[in-house]
């Protein structure tokens, strides 16, 4: 099947925005231009006076997790009975039906990194989902894609109501680290089981996330707001030698040079929120502008249901009160998230070859009086106003 936009005022992210067209063909895009002919076979879809860009992306979010409607005892987003459940799958807790996932779509976003909570130190594996299926597994094109883990308030909170390990800071860094030597000599049993031509037997689904964090096939996801807990969760990561991404990064312009120093990525945010704990007193939406100035890779988070995924947007405008520029803004909402996630060979921009999810708006989504029209999530029209 072949779509070709016309008259667009495209926006292809990499490049500059430019009036013309742009071809899809079997789900990519094929070729964006000035003036594309039509040919016999293609449907042609006239967007003069509207824009087009590609489908916005979350690097964090719950939806799915807390579906609307639900109170927060009939919600999935965390399993607060032990501190490390690494082997958990945000997938298998994932309610397809959510009303807030078509809402999403509303607001321009097609992709989102579905992850649990912050309860535990070591959370469990989240997901890359495009809205475009009926099922978890139809929406599901990574699966694991991150290793959820957490320093700060909410660790500390949810087990010493409990009385168990981690009642401070120095408990949150001490279950992560025994997790990470565990998964060590986990793996140098299986190694010595495999030198001596034996069956490793003790096979352990915790242990086997380790090693693949260990191993760089897995990302660690560490949420992290203030300062010290930010550098804290780096000190773990080179410790052990894992990849690993900071996640809401409250006072990360606090050390920016840092993250910038060692290109630690970070997906910032909400920063369009009321503080309600502690940690978040420092908040600022002039973060933005500080780590962007500074160099680090950002991205900017929803962390839905915190601020709703369809008014990502708003949350992005609104920090141009605060000196951020619109080119950047938009980099946050599109391959700054595609590159942090590994998948801006697929999404992220218009570029030829790449998936063709593209959003029809009424004006720029900036703009608090545009509106989605139409969404396209691989070349297929999921979304209609």
């Amino acid at each position: 099947m072949k779509i070709l936009f016309k008259n667009a005022t495209i926006f292809p992210i990499t490049e500059k925005p430019f009036k013309g067209d742009v071809l899809i063909q079997d789900g990519k895009i094929k070729q964006l231009g000035e003036q594309i002919k039509s040919s016999k076979g293609v449907d042609v879809i006239d967007l003069t006076g509207k824009y087009l860009l590609p489908g916005f992306i979350d690097a964090h979010s719950h939806i799915g997790l807390y579906p609307e409607g639900l109170g927060p005892t009939e919600s999935e987003g965390n399993e607060m009975t032990d501190p490390v459940t690494a082997h958990l799958y945000a997938l298998d807790a994932f309610y397809p039906d959510d009303c807030a996932i078509k809402k999403a779509l509303s607001g321009g976003v097609t992709t989102a990194f579905v992850v649990m909570g912050s309860a535990n130190p070591v959370g469990g594996q989240g997901f890359v989902a495009k809205f475009n299926g009926k099922t978890a597994s139809q929406m599901c094109i990574v699966n694991p894609a991150g290793v959820k883990m957490a320093f700060g308030e909410n660790p500390k909170r949810v087990y010493s109501e409990k009385k168990m390990l981690p009642n401070t800071r120095m408990g949150t860094a001490a279950v992560i680290r025994t997790f990470l030597l565990k998964s060590r000599d986990y793996m140098k049993k299986k190694e010595l089981a495999k030198k001596e031509n034996k069956e490793f037997t003790d096979t352990d689904p915790k242990y086997e996330v380790g090693e693949k964090l260990l191993k760089g096939e897995l990302v660690a996801r560490m949420h992290a707001h203030r300062a010290d807990d930010i550098l804290t969760a780096v000190r773990i990561a080179e410790e052990f030698n894992i990849k690993f991404v900071i996640e809401h990064c409250t006072e990360g312009y606090k050390v920016a040079e840092i993250l910038a120093a060692k290109k630690i990525p970070v997906v910032a945010g909400p920063l369009l929120a009321f503080a309600t704990k502690l940690e978040l007193r420092d908040m600022t939406m002039e973060a933005l502008k500080i780590l962007t100035e500074k160099g680090v890779l950002t991205a900017l988070m929803c962390d839905h249901p915190v601020i709703p995924l369809e008014y990502a947007t708003v949350q992005a405008a609104a920090a141009m009160r605060y000196g951020m520029k619109e080119d950047d803004l938009l980099k946050m909402l599109t391959i700054n998230p595609a590159k942090i996630l590994g998948l801006s060979d697929r999404i992220g921009s218009i570029e030829p070859g790449k998936d063709a999810d593209l959003v029809v708006w009424t004006g720029h989504p900036f703009d608090m009086k545009a509106i989605v029209e139409k969404v396209f999530i691989e070349g297929n029209l999921v979304y209609s106003r």
